[in-house]
């Protein structure tokens, strides 16, 4: 047997005593914001009547997709009802929005970053790869450790674990622009900082909407391992099932979470879709501007924008 051993495990048990004993503070204040959030959406979606649920999500269906997808939402939704999961349901639901919006809110502006700037893409890279590729279940326990059994110890794993591709994708999106496009907005005058909002972020959205969709999609596909700590919602239920070995409370639990999968899916790519066809139109105008030779330059101050945002105003140099 080999004697040479690396004691990463007791570093990694010394690390988390450390940061336990004197950031002890820092993780209350996240404990309970955390907490509050989730306490808020899901109060917002357990206390109406299930049928004012069920026609708010339907109409958002209808407006996504069409009258097909709508018809089919407001089914799956009765299902849900008809197997008696729906506050449960509706307990994961919020679980997973308020995890995927902070994931979003962390994962966007980290990708900006790492789109612009070599270094900062260099250094995140192999920390993302880490993060997608370490067991979920690992997650759980220092996170039990520094916030407790409960709901925000599934938060916060939820969050790390489904963060990667939105950080991936915004990067993609962004470095995928068309550098013309970005040079046309340089020449006009414009800073960077009009430049990320004004042309970047915009012609980027579609393939940012589907890191977005895939941050939702990881979140929910941690809605069991949650329930494994004490978060509740469909995941205790599925947790509960696999303690009793009952196998149908656990296929009724699992067909809940197989019909929101589906909703949260179509919607965020329906999103995605939407900006992609609104995107498509502003190009061609602008690349139709930027090609008419008779064309001058205040024409093509005032309509060179028109990837989805207000006009350069004032950057204009006349010799």
């Amino acid at each position: 047997m080999n004697d040479f051993r690396i004691p990463i495990g007791e570093w990694g048990e010394a690390f988390v005593e450390f940061i336990t004993e004197f950031f002890s503070p820092v993780f209350d204040v996240i404990r309970a914001v955390f907490g509050g959030f989730y306490e808020g959406v899901d109060w917002v979606l357990v206390t109406p009547p299930f049928w004012v649920i069920i026609v708010l999500i339907t109409a958002l269906g209808f407006w996504a997709r069409g009258w097909l997808f709508a018809v089919g939402t407001a089914v799956g939704l009765f299902v849900i009802v008809g197997v008696d999961q729906w506050e449960t349901a509706m307990d994961t639901l919020a679980l997973v929005l308020v995890s995927a919006l902070i994931a979003i809110a962390l994962s966007i502006p980290l990708g900006i970053l790492g789109a612009r700037s070599r270094t900062a893409s260099n250094i995140m890279k192999p920390i993302l790869d880490f993060m997608q590729t370490l067991p979920a279940f690992v997650y759980l326990i220092p996170a039990l450790i520094l916030f407790r059994i409960g709901i925000v110890p599934g938060i916060v794993a939820t969050i790390i674990f489904s963060m990667a591709p939105g950080v991936r994708l915004t990067e993609l999106g962004i470095r995928g622009v068309d550098k013309e496009v970005v040079e046309a907005g340089y020449a006009f005058g414009a800073s960077p900082r009009r430049i990320l909002r004004q042309i970047q972020l915009p012609l980027a959205a579609p393939t940012i909407m589907a890191g977005v969709n895939q941050v939702i999609m990881l979140s929910l596909s941690m809605v069991v391992i949650a329930g494994m700590v004490g978060a509740g919602g469909l995941g205790g239920v599925i947790v509960q099932a696999l303690s009793r070995i009952d196998f149908g409370l656990g296929l009724e639990a699992g067909l809940a979470v197989v019909i929101l999968a589906i909703l949260l899916d179509r919607l965020t790519a329906s999103l995605g879709v939407r900006r992609k066809r609104r995107a498509r139109p502003s190009q061609t105008s602008a690349d139709s501007v930027s090609t008419d030779p008779g064309s001058t330059d205040s024409e093509s101050v005032d309509t060179m924008p028109s990837v989805g945002a207000p006009a350069f105003q004032g950057s204009t140099h006349r010799g």
